[in-house]
């Protein structure tokens, strides 16, 4: 979807309402609260559905991401296409430059897109996986600095990487023992062939079942890669989140780093698709909603 397309599809409110009725109720509209099918549109209000069982009066976008939101919903769908689009993001300045809002309704507005794309049910990674540790927020250097230490303003991100498929993001408290076995064990298919890591002393103990199935690359010996054995793969993932962060959103808080990881997760993931855009409205007309005080709490 381009930007020319999205203008010419999309024209006004009521061909976006069209096709958020079209993803959030395929077989017709339903009534949120008791499920039936039995409803009619009012001929005062086109935007409202009514329900004859329950007598529940609402539209396409209540309960959903959209749910309370006063802003026109083509520019819901331009920020969306927006967001979909950037590799490596967009920050909610350049969206309140670009769309024309204010900078807390652009802040709000990615974050209730993001808060969609953050996935509960993801399939078990398989095949040769890749796991690996970063750590992000400043310029720190040193030993002293690693998260843990009193001083450290840095947070971990784990990643695990199918090679040729998914990778999934995790903001840890920590990259110790316990937390990287937890992390492996939700995330990775009992029936896997190789698990890829670099020589991080933690990662033998917290492999469990998979300790057969370990390999290492020792990049403090000069080795980046020997054979099928490397982490370049997940390397490159971190690569373009760390982009994002630096070149595109330049702060990030510890309180919102989950969210901006499942927005780069999502989108590396449907990189090939040409549903994107669709995908992501899907996402958002059958995500729960999120208000602005839950955002801020």
């Amino acid at each position: 979807m381009t930007l020319p397309e999205l203008t010419e599809r999309f024209p006004t409110d009521e061909k976006c309402r069209e096709m958020l009725e079209r993803l959030r109720w395929p077989n017709g509209p339903e009534c949120p609260r008791c499920k039936t099918q039995k409803v009619v549109r009012l001929s005062t209000n086109a935007k409202l559905l009514w329900c004859s069982e329950c007598q529940y009066q609402f539209s396409v976008t209540a309960g959903t991401i959209f749910n309370d939101s006063h802003l026109a919903l083509n520019k819901w769908f331009l920020v969306t296409l927006l967001l979909c689009e950037a590799r490596k993001g967009i920050s909610a300045n350049q969206i309140k430059r670009t769309v024309g809002m204010s900078y807390k309704t652009a802040w709000y507005l990615c974050h209730r897109i993001r808060a969609a794309m953050n996935e509960v049910n993801k399939p078990a990674l398989n095949g040769t996986v890749e796991i690996d540790e970063t750590y992000v927020g400043g310029k720190q250097r040193g030993h002293q600095h690693k998260p843990g230490h009193p001083d450290c303003k840095k947070e971990v991100v784990l990643a695990i990487r199918q090679r040729g498929g998914d990778v999934r993001f995790f903001h840890a408290g920590d990259a110790r023992v316990g937390t990287l076995e937890a992390f492996i064990k939700d995330n990775v298919a009992e029936d896997v062939d190789v698990i890829v890591t670099d020589e991080y002393g933690a990662y033998p103990p917290a492999m469990g079942m998979f300790k057969t199935k370990h390999r290492t690359i020792r990049h403090k010996d000069g080795i980046y890669v020997d054979g099928d054995v490397h982490t370049n793969t997940v390397e490159n993932a971190f690569s373009l989140l760390k982009r994002g962060i630096i070149g595109t959103w330049h702060r990030i808080s510890a309180k919102h780093l989950a969210a901006y990881l499942a927005e780069m997760e999502f989108r590396f993931n449907r990189r090939n698709r040409s549903d994107l855009f669709l995908d992501t409205l899907r996402h958002m007309v059958t995500a729960d909603p999120l208000t602005f005080e839950r955002l801020t709490a």
